[in-house]
């Protein structure tokens, strides 16, 4: 606890025992599935996936990517936290030690659900995941928080799914991956090598999206390198630790680009979104940017603007080295007709189609309010200085906008006082402290993590404040009754 309030790591990671995990996969899938060393030596996961070609289920794919452009990540194990993220005895001894009250789990194999092409294999894994991370963390309920997968690849099952992890299983949360990969239009046969992203405001995931603002559910945006999702810049690198720096944020900043460009935090305006495992330092530059082309390119935007014919030709005479240049002759005079092609927008004698000129045509208002609502939530880990000037370059709503993460059990995670180095920072004062590590998680997660965790927090209130009045006396009713139903 941090001043009265629970400290929550809002984005750890089980690394899946897979012996454990394949039990629950069912035997049609099961030998689907398996653990590899490949050519260099490392342990992989083969997962034999159906070729987009044939349609058969015999393409085997390793994951991470093992070499090229956007590979996967190699000797990916952190040494302090490898242990614990497999056994939870030792993931809670070291959240003791730390002073963590409660983690929010998310898989790790599960990253690599959004890229598999045969979606009855994804169902399967996604289902079995769920079950055996749900069991997992059962006896630490009040303490670990996990959260479920879905399989993208086929919206109507997802619904099912997130319904089931949410009624059933008791999840404050979902997560999805920030785009599924689909076929380049320009090399559909080169597929999956070549792709292109089904980002998350397409309509076929608006189901979805209702569904999970019905339940008042939080959905997790969840990438990775390495996994045949769309990358942006990181698929155009080869070494993994450049691949690393871009994949994350260029997943997570497409993802919220077009769910505020395309209007879907408009349609759903209580469905929170958290980006996950990709920082926050670049949040004011993204706003930013967001904020200036809704202005100039969607509000103000006027295309049927151009200069004036007459302006026009005065200029050009009066500017005497164009006007030597060009000459007088004809291709002053092809100037001379572009300029009166004013204010038509036709080509040919045909009108220009309203989607062309009109982009974004969903946005309805100014992206910032997006974030300042609420609907947007990021991490930072321990050792990542962006809450200093996430809140000094966007005020109050700065603020709000960021939970703390250890990515326990990953390679970059920060364990060693991860918590000492947010409540020591000089640069964050004790009420931001309590927002980055406690309330602005909650708010995100909602009602079904503070329920969750509850008897948690009365426990702990116990050991710091004592027992209140109301408490001792109902204790001592019981002790009376109990001696008096002996005596009888």
């Amino acid at each position: 606890m941090y001043r009265g309030a629970p400290v929550i790591d809002a984005d750890s990671h089980k690394i899946e025992n897979p012996v454990a995990f394949l039990e629950y996969v069912d035997a049609p899938y099961r030998d689907r599935v398996k653990l590899v060393v490949d050519d260099y030596g490392e342990q992989r996961i083969a997962i034999t996936d159906r070729d987009p070609a044939t349609g058969r289920t015999d393409f085997v794919r390793l994951y991470p990517q093992p070499d090229g452009l956007g590979k996967g990540a190699y000797r990916a194990l952190h040494p302090q936290t490898a242990m614990g993220a497999l056994f939870n005895r030792v993931r809670i001894q070291h959240m003791d030690q730390e002073g963590i009250d409660v983690q929010v789990i998310y898989g790790s194999i599960t990253l690599v659900f959004a890229g598999l092409i045969d979606h009855e294999l994804a169902v399967a894994l996604c289902r079995a995941y769920n079950d055996y991370i749900h069991d997992d963390c059962e006896p630490y309920r009040a303490r670990l928080v996990p959260v479920g997968i879905l399989p993208m690849q086929d919206v109507p099952e997802a619904i099912r799914e997130l319904r089931r992890c949410v009624e059933e299983l008791d999840m404050p949360a979902v997560s999805i991956s920030p785009n599924v990969p689909v076929p380049h239009p320009a090399a559909p046969d080169a597929f999956p090598s070549i792709r292109a992203p089904r980002h998350l405001s397409d309509p076929m995931f608006f189901p979805l999206f209702e569904a999970a603002q019905e339940l008042g559910v939080a959905i997790g945006v969840h990438g990775t390198p390495g996994a045949y999702l769309c990358g942006g810049a990181s698929d155009q690198l080869d070494t993994f630790a450049l691949v690393h720096i871009f994949g994350h944020r260029n997943q997570q900043q497409m993802a919220i680009a077009k769910l505020a460009m395309d209007g879907v935090f408009d349609r759903f305006p209580s469905l929170r979104f958290g980006f996950l495992e990709a920082g926050c330092g670049w949040l004011p530059d993204l706003i930013h940017a967001l904020h200036e082309h809704w202005e100039k390119r969607v509000r103000d935007f006027d295309p049927t603007y151009r200069p004036s014919a007459p302006r026009f030709a005065m200029e050009v005479f009066r500017d005497r080295n164009a006007a030597r240049r060009l000459g007088l002759g004809r291709r002053t005079r092809n100037l001379l007709a572009y300029a009166r092609t004013v204010r038509q927008n036709t080509r040919n004698g045909k009108r220009i189609p309203d989607d062309f000129l009109y982009e974004h045509r969903e946005l309805r208002r100014d992206p910032r309010e997006y974030f300042a609502r609420g609907q947007v939530f990021t991490t930072f880990e321990p050792d990542d200085p962006a809450p200093v000037y996430l809140r000094a370059a966007l005020g109050p709503m700065g603020a709000h906008l960021a939970g703390w993460s250890v990515d326990y059990g990953h390679w970059d995670g920060v364990l060693t006082d991860c918590v000492k180095r947010v409540v020591e920072n000089d640069a964050i004062d004790a009420d931001y402290a309590v927002r980055l590590l406690s309330s602005n998680t909650l708010a995100f997660y909602g009602p079904r993590l503070e329920r969750r965790i509850e008897p948690l927090l009365r426990e702990r209130r116990l050991q710091i404040e004592g027992p209140s009045e109301s408490e001792v006396e109902s204790r001592e009713s019981r002790v009376e009754s109990q001696a008096s139903k002996a005596e009888t």
